[in-house]
């Protein structure tokens, strides 16, 4: 049965040369897994997601598939580890021109994914237009500090492919309502949704929202 893995690892300073080495150097691990799907990632605080955000300490990876490879070497050097197992509640766009949450069920049924009410994690993602990076960075602050005071937010990271230009954010909340609220009632948030039409500044755009089955480790 497919599952969804994301994984993420807190390092201490003298192993960030080497988290930068592995992040090169896993890929080649990923693509002999026979994963659907996965996706080698960065972190930082999301603030503004420009260079400035990212934090050197904090590494992650996100898989999809019906095993998994080894992470060992991460975990032998991770002073934290944190580790999700989920299942798609709703997803909207792509994500390097696939749609890699298919198939990817709950436990049960599909009946469960309408009546989940446990903790919810959200993944959005974005390719931003090369020419529109200014204009996507000065919307970014409000939503950021709209998302932070949001009642039911457990945590919140950016995540990103890439130092610019492929950001995205990762967030944990205690229940499908509390992100629905924010998603739906933040007027900064909306904003920012009315902007992205207007403006179209994502090449590729992708929203979704994960029931969280497992939750292990510590941040």
């Amino acid at each position: 049965m497919k599952e969804i893995r994301v994984v993420f690892f807190r390092l201490e300073g003298k192993n960030i040369p080497w988290a930068i080495f592995r992040m090169a150097l896993d890929r080649r691990i990923m693509r002999r897994a026979d994963l659907d799907f996965w996706k080698l990632l960065g972190t930082g605080t999301g603030e503004t997601f420009t260079v400035r955000d990212a934090d050197p300490f904090r590494w992650g990876a996100l898989m999809v598939g019906e095993s998994f490879p080894s992470l060992e070497h991460w975990m032998h050097r991770a002073k934290a580890m944190k580790v999700f197992r989920l299942a798609p509640i709703s997803v909207h766009g792509s994500w390097s021109k696939k749609t890699p949450f298919d198939g990817v069920l709950l436990p049960n049924s599909m009946a469960e994914v309408k009546s989940w009410n446990g903790r919810v994690a959200a993944i959005t993602r974005a390719r931003i237009k090369w020419h529109d990076n200014l204009k996507f960075w000065r919307a970014v602050p409000p939503v950021n500090e709209s998302l932070h005071a949001s009642p039911g937010l457990i945590k919140a990271i950016g995540i990103g492919e890439a130092p610019i230009g492929l950001q995205g954010t990762f967030s944990l909340w205690e229940s499908p309502t509390a992100i629905r609220d924010f998603a739906y009632r933040s007027p900064a948030h909306k904003r920012a949704i009315e902007a992205t039409k207007e403006i179209g500044w994502y090449s590729e755009e992708m929203f979704a929202r994960f029931a969280v089955l497992e939750e292990s480790g510590d941040w």
